[in-house]
């Protein structure tokens, strides 16, 4: 790099992957920021340049270059920029460190780092510990992991079994192999490693009763409410366990109660059109989603449809994985599953496509159904897929009515309806980190209006108190 190809890179500022340092003193800062870099899709950090974007430079010396490189040592795992010497006519020098970015777990003296607009700052935990779940995803995870001792091909489901082989031969997914008994087509499909079954077997052919206290997530709850909260109560309730065929079955039945369908004329045809609220293959597209790529880890977990008036949520256990954001989800984007043997089933199955165009599926089928386009979100440690009615407009994010003080109210009294909490832990139930000032004035509200009361009135302060519905 020249001095004018230095003055084109430095003339907008500083941004996510582009820092300045005056000087090498600062290279502490420096290797935090190049950890950043490496955390996330890379940068340039300058050292001889202000944050004002004037050009000092400073001396550079064999040993200047040795205690920067010394400081970049200190990054884990190891990083190897690329540092380059710009030469000034004034006889002292700008370095400049670039480096690729990986969306990684680099550390620095043991803290992870990501670069937000033009600050670095430490990587929250969550972060870190999701980012070394996608590095180890490759060679270990639930799907994958062997079942106890105890469970055989006899708790599953084997027609099941057979079912889904016949159909993946019919759609030419797959080729008939000589040998078909239930444990040939399993080992086919992946699901026995070293002559054991493995967790994905399970999810998806699982079927003898005495599984349950092994595998309580394979779990799905599906309400019908009345009205466009929770808070109006049920006008349906169930709660289902099975394996992934068995459950996506139960989902399309149960929406087929209670989704209604209204007669349309196709224009210049006389023709009657049924026309049902929600469109069925985008609705199909996304419980199999939910299925699918759900996180199986938790054992409280399940995959949860909530019909209301007006809308129909449809979410799963679990967060986006591998660079994948909400934004993406409406765009083609890469199909990498997180749990890619149960994925590889259901493609074979001709249940869901391989190629990531799932959601592009989704917003196509609501397009052609009349549909607002549907809304994807991450919320309470869980994937969750809007769909709306024709005559509903798509609200914006932040007119949402989750992120609205009434609807955090409603959820407030549904949380207390179990048993009295502290504020930490209607905070925790409600999915945020901590304790909002906004939240503790609907606390207040409903505390004047007398739909909650505390548990120790006569010490409001205390450390103790809780807060519970009122009789």
């Amino acid at each position: 790099m020249n001095l004018e190809g230095l003055e084109n890179l430095i003339k907008d500022g500083e941004s996510e992957s582009l820092e300045f340092k005056k000087t090498t003193g600062q290279r502490s800062e420096a290797a935090r920021t190049i950890t950043a870099f490496l955390n996330g899709t890379g940068g340039t950090l300058l050292f001889g340049v202000s944050d004002k974007r004037k050009i000092l430079g400073q001396e550079v010396s064999a040993k200047t270059l040795e205690q920067v490189t010394a400081e970049l040592r200190r990054i884990d795992p190891p990083a190897f920029p690329s540092i380059e010497i710009i030469r000034l006519i004034n006889g002292k020098a700008v370095i400049s460190i670039e480096v690729v970015g990986k969306l990684g777990t680099y550390t620095f003296d043991g803290r992870p780092y990501l670069r937000q607009g033009p600050t670095t700052r430490v990587m929250p935990r969550e972060e870190f510990e999701k980012r070394i779940l996608d590095k180890l995803h490759s060679y270990r995870r639930w799907e994958n992991e062997l079942v106890p001792d105890w469970i055989t091909v006899k708790d599953l489901d084997e027609f099941s079994i057979h079912q889904t082989l016949e159909n993946a031969v019919k759609l030419g997914r797959i080729t008939k192999p000589i040998f078909t008994d239930s444990e040939s087509i399993l080992r086919g499909f992946g699901l026995i490693v070293d002559g054991h079954l493995i967790n994905a077997a399970i999810a998806l052919f699982g079927k003898s009763d005495r599984l349950f206290t092994q595998y309580p997530q394979l779990s799905l709850r599906l309400a019908k409410f009345r009205g466009i909260s929770r808070i109006e109560g049920f006008k349906d309730n169930r709660e289902y366990w099975g394996n992934c065929f068995d459950l996506l079955k139960r989902s399309e039945e149960f929406l087929l109660d209670h989704i209604p369908i209204s007669g349309r004329v196709v224009s210049g045809n006389r023709v009657r059109k049924d026309v049902p609220l929600y469109p069925p293959l985008g609705m199909r597209e996304a419980l199999a989603n939910a299925i699918c790529h759900r996180d199986y880890t938790s054992q409280g977990g399940a995959v949860t449809i909530a019909l209301y008036d007006d809308f129909l949520e449809i979410s799963n256990p679990g967060s986006l994985h591998f660079g994948i954001s909400v934004k993406s989800l409406s765009l083609p984007h890469e199909s990498k599953p997180w749990n890619p043997i149960i994925a590889n089933v259901f493609y074979r199955a001709g249940i869901i496509e391989k190629w990531g165009t799932g959601t592009l599926n989704i917003l196509d089928s609501c397009e052609r159904n009349g549909n607002p386009p549907p809304f994807w979100e991450i919320r309470d440690h869980s994937i969750v897929t809007t769909f709306y009615s024709p005559q509903k407009k798509r609200p914006r994010p932040e007119s949402r009515p989750e992120s609205r003080p009434e609807s955090i109210e409603a959820r407030i009294l549904i949380i207390l309806r179990d048993a009295p909490l502290s504020k930490s832990q209607i905070a925790k139930n409600l999915g945020h980190k901590k304790i909002s000032g906004g939240m503790k004035k609907i606390l207040t509200r409903l505390l004047d209006e007398g739909k909650i009361i505390q548990t120790r009135p006569d010490k409001p302060g205390s450390r103790l108190q809780k807060y519970q519905l009122k009789d």
